[in-house]
């Protein structure tokens, strides 16, 4: 099973986070180090169009492939690297979570070991409190009774039709790391996009709209993506308050 990173050099938000110093390494040798400490992974590749990045992932020892620079999304660069693999599980792990704890992609990945009919699997955790419940920036999903996504949305979702100001006991919020079954993903990214992922902006709606079951793991492992300035001092704190 191979862990593969995309990470491109220009962030809309933060230019650069990729490479941002934490505690005296790059962000991106952070996530590589995690990725690589899940007992079910057995190589990691971060997928790159900048010769920086590339640069960097080789100077901690790491792989690097690179790829097209025209790619309109991270599931387009996973896809374009993974078609010169030969595993059968591709797991997708964002290059701006530098806290991501390696159990939750084991936790991931276990449904795929178990059943090698199922195409994906994803994460999610429990709902923080009801601003997070409301805001677009969190993702939310909606599970069936075993567990397979039947939504995602920015929209708080179920929607607590007769308590508005509640967050529903079963609202959650996904965990943006996924478990590709390889030629589920090839597929997958040989798909126009879906009318509800483009309102959405969410690209696992082309997955739900195209049939694709989604095996969604629960989580408690409470993870920091670095879209901000902000975020990037939040983590810096986080990891030295664990490391002191």
């Amino acid at each position: 099973m191979v862990a593969i990173i995309p990470a491109r050099f220009h962030s809309t938000r933060l230019p650069a986070k990729i490479l941002a110093d934490i505690a005296g390494r790059p962000m991106i040798e952070h996530v590589y180090m995690r990725a690589a400490a899940a007992r079910t992974v057995s190589a990691v590749i971060v997928a790159t169009d900048d010769q920086r990045i590339e640069r960097v992932v080789h100077g901690f020892g790491g792989h690097a492939a690179m790829t097209r620079a025209d790619h309109l999304s991270g599931t387009d660069r996973l896809a374009e690297v993974a078609a010169t693999l030969t595993c059968d599980i591709v797991v997708n792990v964002q290059g701006d979570e530098p806290l991501l704890d390696p159990s939750v992609i084991d936790a991931v990945v276990a449904p795929m070991l178990a059943d090698p009919t199922l195409p994906m699997a994803t994460a999610c955790r429990p709902v923080r409190d009801i601003h997070e419940f409301t805001s677009p920036g969190a993702v939310k999903v909606v599970r069936d009774e075993g567990g397979r996504a039947m939504y995602f949305s920015r929209a708080p979702v179920p929607f607590p039709r007769d308590a508005q100001a509640t967050v529903p006991d079963e609202a959650r919020i996904h965990v943006g790391l996924y478990a590709y079954r390889r030629a589920a993903l090839l597929a997958l990214a040989a798909l126009p996009p879906a009318a509800a992922e483009r309102t959405e902006s969410l690209e696992q709606l082309r997955a739900l709209a195209n049939g694709l079951a989604i095996q969604v793991v629960e989580t408690t492992h409470q993870s920091f993506g670095v879209d901000t300035a902000a975020d990037l001092e939040r983590v810096r704190q986080l990891l030295h308050v664990s490391r002191s």
